[in-house]
């Protein structure tokens, strides 16, 4: 995000402002000619000149040609620096918005990132172990338990095939399409990388 910067007049009218309210230039006296606070303040005239402006334009001094600058109000030059700082303290906060909303964004391409070589990693693995069998536990109720598997038609609907249940912390490897599946079994089955997905879907969405 690119910073906004005040510019230098702004700066002097400012710092000028400030010795108005601290009561370092009073209300009524006549301050240096243009000259000599663009010296006061390391600037140019026309800086200077600028930020007197600046503060003329806000009633809060008033230039009298050959006399110098007329201080007016002490009050409108308070309210001057309270509005800047109202200002700048929304700048702030637009540019920590800014700032965590960049964080945000290179956390998400990171968590993407991640998954899509986690992604290519399992599938990696799956091809080199595509007997590697996925797990599931069923652990909510569900209308398809009490059947056999051979009554479920699990292969048909998710082209999985389950090799091995474990029932009552008994493991049944290859059980067979008459073994029943009850709730709090947990399966064990071979298919591709949304065979997890498919038998979670064929137990509880379906």
């Amino acid at each position: 995000m690119q910073t906004i910067r005040e510019p230098r007049y702004r700066k002097i009218a400012y710092q000028m402002a400030q010795k108005i309210a601290d009561n370092e230039y009073t209300v009524g006296s006549k301050l240096h000619a243009r000259s000599t606070l663009s010296a006061a303040f390391g600037v140019s005239s026309e800086t200077a000149r600028k930020a007197v402006s600046v503060l003329a334009d806000l009633q809060i001094v008033k230039p009298i040609h050959g006399s110098g600058v007329e201080v007016l109000s002490r009050e409108k030059a308070k309210a001057f620096l309270n509005q800047a700082q109202e200002t700048l303290d929304i700048q702030s906060i637009h540019t920590q918005i800014n700032t965590l909303i960049a964080n945000q964004k290179q956390e998400i391409k990171a968590l993407e990132d991640s998954l899509a070589l986690l992604f290519e990693q399992n599938q990696r693995i799956q091809r080199h172990s595509p007997l590697s069998p996925y797990e599931l536990e069923l652990r909510d109720e569900s209308q398809k338990f009490g059947q056999s598997i051979g009554s479920l038609t699990l292969w048909q609907t998710t082209g999985t095939t389950i090799v091995a249940l474990l029932h009552n912390d008994e493991l049944v490897v290859s059980p067979g399409p008459y073994a029943v599946i009850e709730r709090g079994d947990t399966l064990y089955f071979v298919g591709n990388e949304t065979a997890v997905q498919a038998v979670q879907n064929f137990f509880y969405h379906d």
